[in-house]
């Protein structure tokens, strides 16, 4: 049976996670997404100690499409270099894992 998994990224706008997340569901590659606006960070970059505001994005997909939401977010992302983590989800509720594979299936429509 298929898995679910967790994609992790962070974008540095609202309205450039609100866009890139319909776009993840609208082309299947996301049952749905969970944009967490107001977060604060704290990073190294070329050498310096960086802050910036972002918005957290949870994409939840199947196992089988990490690679391709990869992607997607890579080409959608501005960031030269955009935080993408692949979470492995220990157990979904089974109608709810019904729900995600079938809004992760482009047959499904």
């Amino acid at each position: 049976m298929e898995r679910a998994v967790f994609v992790y990224t962070t974008w540095p706008t609202l309205p450039e996670a609100e866009e890139a997340g319909r776009t993840l569901v609208e082309r299947h590659l996301a049952a749905c997404v969970n944009i967490l606006p107001g977060m604060i960070s704290h990073y190294r970059w070329q050498g310096e100690v960086e802050r910036g505001e972002e918005a957290v994005m949870i994409i939840k997909t199947r196992a089988s499409l990490a690679d391709q939401v990869s992607a997607a977010v890579k080409e959608l992302h501005s960031y030269e270099v955009p935080a993408i983590m692949v979470l492995p989800v220990e157990s979904v509720e089974k109608t709810y894992l019904a729900w995600l594979l079938e809004g992760t299936d482009p047959k499904a429509g």
